[in-house]
């Protein structure tokens, strides 16, 4: 055991110990020399605040840099609401024509005026649900609507001043097992035609119509009782709506009831629209059963030199050891990318655009051309290299349930994935499945541009602007 001899004595200070007084603000100056006197666990604390401090402080200095950035940029225009309004059921979709607004609502449709939201008219005679509406203004306060229900069926309407009439439902059956939905509608500008694009149990096919506005103009002003009739009463608000409306110099809000009063269709008779076109998808090319080129050449109609490849002199022979030998010798690389065989499907889903008229829809003299009314439609077919085009102003002679041939094929190198058509008619833009878009100018009858997007990219959409 060891024992102290001496007693813990506490040495004298000394003078180098001493305070000086240019030192007695050390513990500013080195902040770790008081920091390191701090016993544990206060040190570690003291560690850890800081740190938090220090973090807080950097995320603060970045928000700070991003504001600033922002502030130096443009800010772009917010826009608030004008008015709103209240609907029966509930809103699906809505189109504006003219100084109207009409509305695709759960229990039908609604039509409002766009300079103070007020509702002129609604139809709920059916109850049905409206999915899609289109409408174009056909002059003199009349319209002309297409909507789609959930059940796929296309309502044709004329609004005239004010109220619905009922023309037609152009895709309705009697007997349900041969009922055909609705896929894709378009009306064309102006009013003058619409497509619809159908689909049965195992077959699809496009419709085009045309129709006839000018008589239901001047039916329409022969028969304005029958047109009244259908027009319902303005929404006025009642006493409770009208304390409920707000109004400020900023914005004007309307709250309107529900009216008693809808459209039907009584009694009124428009002109039924003419069925021109009835499309069907191109059939998957066979085998030829042509025993010479001379009865080839006996099927082509006219001079052109392109068309749908149906008139072709290739057996089903050729064609099949032409595919024995493609497998055969790229085995490996089929089998590694899991290619089975799978026989050609006729395409189900289509997309059309209504074109003016242009050097490539040459129309006969006899018929009469207007430059804004269309003058054919451009159709391509899912997995088809080929774009059709169909003059409109053909004879009403021949049979609609026919399968009428194009008039004029653009063949693409590969499958078309999508196109579009600029607001002037006049630039037509294809994108195939390999990424390569070209720009073809419709009036001179060429490509203006071909751009290759990078590799392995699917182009699902493309727009002018």
């Amino acid at each position: 055991v060891y024992i102290r001899k001496d007693p813990l004595e506490i040495p004298p200070p000394s003078e180098k110990d001493w305070l000086k007084e240019d030192e007695e603000d050390f513990f500013l100056q080195d902040p770790d020399r008081k920091r390191d006197v701090l016993p544990q666990p206060f040190r570690m604390v003291n560690k850890l605040v800081m740190l938090v401090f220090e973090n807080a402080m950097e995320v603060i200095e970045r928000r700070e840099m991003f504001r600033e950035v922002q502030k130096l940029k443009v800010q772009p225009t917010k826009c608030f609401p004008t008015a709103e309004f209240q609907v029966t059921g509930r809103a699906n979709c809505l189109a504006v024509s003219g100084k109207y607004i009409f509305v695709g609502l759960s229990v039908g449709l609604a039509a409002f005026k766009v300079s103070d939201c007020k509702e002129v008219c609604a139809w709920d005679a059916v109850k049905t649900e409206i999915c899609a509406i289109h409408a174009s203004d056909l002059g003199n306060e009349s319209h002309v609507l297409l909507a789609v229900d959930e059940m796929g069926l296309v309502w044709l309407f004329c609004f005239h001043k004010g109220g619905f009439l009922l023309v037609k439902i152009l895709n309705e059956m009697e007997d349900i097992s041969k009922r055909s939905t609705c896929e894709e509608v378009v009306l064309s500008p102006g009013g003058d035609y619409a497509g619809v694009l159908l689909q049965g149990n195992t077959k699809a096919w496009l419709e085009i119509y045309r129709l006839p506005k000018d008589s239901w103009l001047k039916e329409t002003e022969k028969n304005p009782g029958a047109a009244a009739g259908l027009a319902c009463r303005e929404r006025r608000p009642t006493g409770t709506s009208a304390h409920r409306a707000q109004h400020s110099s900023h914005a004007n809000i309307f709250l309107l009831q529900e009216s008693p009063v809808s459209a039907n269709q009584a009694d009124a008779k428009l002109s039924l629209p003419v069925l021109l076109l009835k499309v069907k998808p191109p059939k998957p090319i066979t085998g030829s059963s042509f025993k010479s080129p001379l009865d080839a050449l006996k099927k082509v109609e006219d001079d052109s030199m392109l068309g749908l490849g149906y008139n072709h002199l290739i057996k089903d022979s050729q064609w099949e050891q032409q595919e024995a030998i493609f497998r055969s010798t790229y085995r490996e690389y089929l089998e590694a990318e899991g290619v089975r065989e799978s026989k050609e499907e006729i395409p189900r889903h289509a997309t059309f655009h209504f074109l003016l008229p242009s050097r490539i829809l040459q129309v006969g003299p006899e018929m009469k051309v207007q430059p804004d009314v269309p003058a054919g439609i451009g159709v391509h077919w899912d997995g088809s290299h080929n774009l059709c085009l169909y003059l409109l102003n053909r004879p009403l002679k021949e049979k609609s349930d026919s399968d009428p041939k194009p008039d004029v094929v653009w063949p693409c190198a590969a499958p078309i994935a999508c196109s579009a058509v600029s607001s002037c008619s006049r630039y037509l833009a294809l994108a195939c499945e390999d990424a390569t878009i070209t720009i073809w100018d419709k009036h001179l009858g060429y490509p203006l541009s071909v751009t290759a997007i990078v590799e392995e990219r699917l182009i699902r959409s493309i727009h002018f602007l």
